[in-house]
């Protein structure tokens, strides 16, 4: 069967009736759309670069790369701003990714890693390896972050998929709420009997890109590409699934080797972010709603406009997050919980009126 009859099906179901009374944009305007958000995407790396505490002309961007001559402004880009600003980049998509399968295959809107537990499960790891190996060392955190949030991902999908009706989204929202409150409570002990090591990660436990190299974007960057590949991949499946269980498996649909698979791509995109930026949150929960209200229905959109959209934000806030108080620098978790911390809130309350 094709897309295309796939499609006709579609829209002749009752779930999706009222969908399909709302204008969907024809091919033409989302690969306009497309086209626009990575233009505005190019511009805001652009901006990463130049900005910060030292304001640096583009001449000198673009000499760092053709002409490098060592000058103190060429270090800082080629160093420092331009590694910074493609790990947000990277984590900016591989977020609203993440939290765009998990809000389709539970269809919860208010499913993100943040919110299901992922953040809260590597920060208590990460803190346990500070605290039993005593390391000073920003090395330990992305292989142990990652550890956390995979352990903890897997422990609530379980927790939510175990009792009648299998996997549901309010419970699987009252267990990653159970799970991030008894792990952050765990954090908060240790690092109340740990002082040393608060003082080491409070900028991870907040949520930060800077300090980030070239040698972490690369021991990162493929897994974060495998995952953002198996998501653009699943795109059509997810969209069946979003109408329904019987009626995905009714259009063919392997469910289960569905739901095994967006959940190793979500435990990947998350738990590599979180490992290497901290506890950056509701990039998961607001991308993929914007991304809806521009695509409609259809994942295989959804996805990449997510991951633009994801880049995006991400890039805005870390520069908001290095000129506010400049010269003093907030993490960039801090920012995106100040534009998220309002959405989540409109969120919940019109889900309750629902």
């Amino acid at each position: 069967m094709t897309w295309k009859n796939t499609q006709a099906k579609i829209t002749e179901l009752p779930a999706t009736k009222n969908a399909a009374k709302k204008k969907t944009p024809s091919l033409r305007l989302l690969l306009l759309g497309l086209i626009i958000s990575i233009l505005v995407l190019i511009i805001c790396l652009i901006i990463s670069i130049t900005a910060g505490d030292t304001e640096i002309p583009l001449k000198t961007v673009y000499e760092a790369f053709t002409a490098f001559d060592g000058s103190t402004d060429q270090l800082i880009i080629r160093t420092l701003r331009l590694p910074r600003s493609l790990i947000a980049m990277l984590v900016g998509a591989s977020l609203a990714v993440a939290g765009s399968i998990m809000q389709g295959l539970t269809q919860n809107p208010l499913a993100s890693p943040g919110i299901l537990g992922i953040n809260a499960g590597a920060a208590l790891a990460v803190v346990s390896a500070g605290l039993i190996f005593g390391s000073s060392s920003a090395s330990i955190y992305p292989t142990f972050g990652f550890f956390g949030a995979t352990v903890t991902a897997v422990t609530v999908y379980w927790l939510g998929s175990i009792g009648k009706g299998g996997l549901h989204p309010v419970k699987l929202t009252i267990a990653g709420a159970a799970i991030t409150a008894l792990l952050s409570s765990l954090t908060t002990a240790i690092l109340i009997f740990d002082r040393a090591s608060l003082e080491e990660i409070r900028f991870w436990l907040a949520g930060t890109v800077a300090g980030k190299d070239f040698n972490l974007f690369l021991q990162v960057f493929p897994y974060l590409l495998v995952g953002l590949a198996i998501a653009m991949l699943l795109g059509r499946q997810i969209t069946l699934l979003t109408l329904g269980e019987d009626v995905a498996t009714g259009l063919g649909v392997q469910t289960t080797w569905v739901k095994l698979g967006a959940t190793i791509c979500v435990v990947i995109l998350a738990g590599c972010s979180v490992s290497i930026a901290g506890a950056i949150g509701f990039i998961g929960l607001i991308v993929p709603h914007i991304a809806r209200l521009l695509v409609g229905i259809d994942y295989r959109w959804i996805i990449p406009y997510a991951a633009i959209l994801g880049s995006i934000l991400l890039l805005l806030a870390d520069i908001a997050a290095r000129l506010l108080l400049k010269p003093i620098e907030i993490p960039v978790g801090i920012m995106t919980s100040l534009i998220g911390g309002p959405f989540f809130i409109y969120l919940a309350l019109s889900k309750v009126k629902r």
